[in-house]
């Protein structure tokens, strides 16, 4: 469906954050980031320029164009944490 959650939120509260974590069985070498921002949606001839980043990043994407919106987040704040010993 087109019809994602992700897509409605973003419509009812544009503000989002966007977490990566690293994990390792050994502890030290663990790490977090995160990404606060507002998020807005490109649809139709309004992705152009992010997919062809994608494609630049990622030649598979030739072959296979997404086709789907493109989600921009414009962060305002980064926080993050990795271990130190």
């Amino acid at each position: 469906t087109r019809q994602l959650r992700r897509l409605r939120d973003i419509a009812e509260n544009p503000r989002v954050a966007v977490l990566a974590d690293h994990y390792e069985e050994d502890w030290t070498r663990l790490w977090w980031v995160r990404a606060d921002g507002e998020a807005s949606v490109r649809h139709g001839e309004e992705r152009g320029p992010y997919l062809a980043a994608l494609v630049a990043k990622y030649p598979q994407y030739r072959q296979v164009s997404p086709d789907g919106p493109v989600i921009l987040i414009r962060v305002d704040r980064w926080t993050g944490w990795a271990f130190r010993g």
